[in-house]
């Protein structure tokens, strides 16, 4: 039972850290299942004999309210407490999980649809929690600590969603899809009440209680912010969620754990760069000296002291990074056009790719935690992430209509307009 108190974690870590890392492990817990649930629904309703278009019709609930959850979650978090908006989220998750545990003959398209639905709630809570509550456990001035966290969390989330893509596959064939669901269900179970028992009660709480009508940022950096946030993951998902997976089966015969893998790889590869973005980008000449920790995870994620240390990201970052990013996807589109080693040109250029929007979207994710005010902080952070779920949606719809209609290059070619688009208005954020 030492283990369901904080106390349990090390008597020598501070209490903002013994937080940060039960924020960071109950993220992880989630990711993993969030992971393994999508590739468990994808690979199981395919044995089934669903079609492609019903299987895409599975998620749409779940991205449509994560839209929804953003800008409601943020009021909520800064009501009720980041603390109770996580617990509600993990909740949720047990809950689309155990709905999914039932007789295959009960599985309709819309029954699950709805267990998504709770499951895309349950994962956008969580997120909003997590991103938001590292604003509040880092020291006020202390920028490039923020940024260091915000990375490790951000990219070790996407990271462990990698490994989720292969737990599913490996659950299925192990567990079957009902013994798969019960064992992801008991175990964030667990992960649940150690939540309930450790996180601290007024984490993020306001002081003054929000009105629902200020769900909408009245930052001009956080709108600017939001919309490049927008486009930066409609390029993403206008040729990742569709268009790419069915591209690889059908012009290079890739089978279905080729495909799979691939796309698993590319996701935790994502997630290491965006992990170590503040290695990457940083100025700073002494980075990485943090003498004063008393502990080795102390060392990893860094003391509590509020002095920074090296230069901090800025707006212009976040320009030079995009407009990086924007010659990629019409590299890779050109190549496609004039037949110019397609599969090499494809993968190699999917990879930089990855690389270059792994910290495109960690100095996004850092930036909008600076931004955001430290009372009621949910409220910033859930505007922005709402404009990204509304990218990722955007995004989804496009990618399978474009491609049936006009192909690969041409949802490549769109998603170089997009990153054109977040890069125009990055030159509008704080420099």
């Amino acid at each position: 039972m030492g283990l369901l108190s904080q106390k349990g974690l090390s008597p020598s870590l501070s209490p903002q850290v013994k937080q940060y890392l039960v924020i960071t492990g109950n993220y992880w817990a989630f990711t993993l299942t969030d992971g393994a649930l999508r590739m468990l629904v994808v690979l199981y309703f395919h044995q089934l004999g669903y079609s492609p278009f019903n299987i895409a019709m599975l998620f749409l609930f779940y991205e449509i309210f994560g839209v929804i959850t953003n800008l409601i979650g943020g009021w909520l978090g800064a009501r009720l407490g980041l603390n109770k908006t996580m617990n509600i989220g993990l909740a949720l998750q047990i809950i689309a999980l155990v709905m999914l545990a039932v007789p295959a003959e009960m599985l309709t398209v819309i029954y699950v649809m709805v267990a998504q639905a709770l499951s895309g709630i349950a994962k956008d809570l969580n997120k909003m929690s997590a991103k938001s509550s590292i604003k509040l456990l880092v020291p006020e001035g202390a920028e490039s600590k923020l940024y260091q966290r915000v990375a490790i969390l951000t990219g070790s989330k996407n990271a462990l969603k990698g490994v989720g893509f292969f737990l599913g596959g490996l659950l299925l064939t192990l567990l079957e899809f009902k013994g798969a669901i019960i064992l992801m269900a008991s175990l964030l179970s667990i992960v649940w009440i150690f939540s309930l028992i450790a996180l601290k009660e007024d984490l993020g709480k306001a002081k003054n209680k929000p009105k629902f009508k200020d769900i909408f940022s009245k930052s001009t950096s956080i709108n600017i912010l939001s919309a490049a946030r927008l486009f930066l993951f409609g390029a993403r998902d206008v040729w990742f969620v569709v268009a790419l997976p069915v591209f690889l089966a059908v012009s290079f015969n890739w089978d279905h754990w080729a495909v799979g893998g691939f796309m698993a790889s590319w996701v935790i590869g994502y997630g290491l760069v965006q992990s170590a973005a503040p290695y990457i980008t940083t100025r700073s000449t002494n980075r990485g000296k943090d003498r004063g920790s008393n502990s080795a995870i102390e060392k990893a994620i860094g003391k509590d002291t509020g002095k920074q240390q090296g230069n901090a990201p800025t707006g212009r970052d976040a320009f030079l990074w995009a407009s990086y990013l924007t010659l990629i996807p019409a590299a890779i589109a050109l190549a496609l056009h004039f037949n110019f080693h397609v599969q090499a040109s494809l993968i190699i250029g999917l990879l930089i790719f990855g690389a270059v929007f792994a910290i495109n979207s960690s100095l996004h994710s850092y930036l909008i935690v600076s931004y955001a005010g430290s009372d009621g902080v949910s409220l910033d952070v859930g505007f922005y992430y709402m404009a990204n779920a509304m990218g990722r949606l955007i995004g989804t719809v496009l990618s399978g209509w474009v491609y049936q209609n006009y192909g690969l290059e041409a949802c490549l070619w769109i998603s170089s307009v997009f990153v054109a688009m977040a890069t125009l208005l990055s030159l509008k954020l704080k420099q």
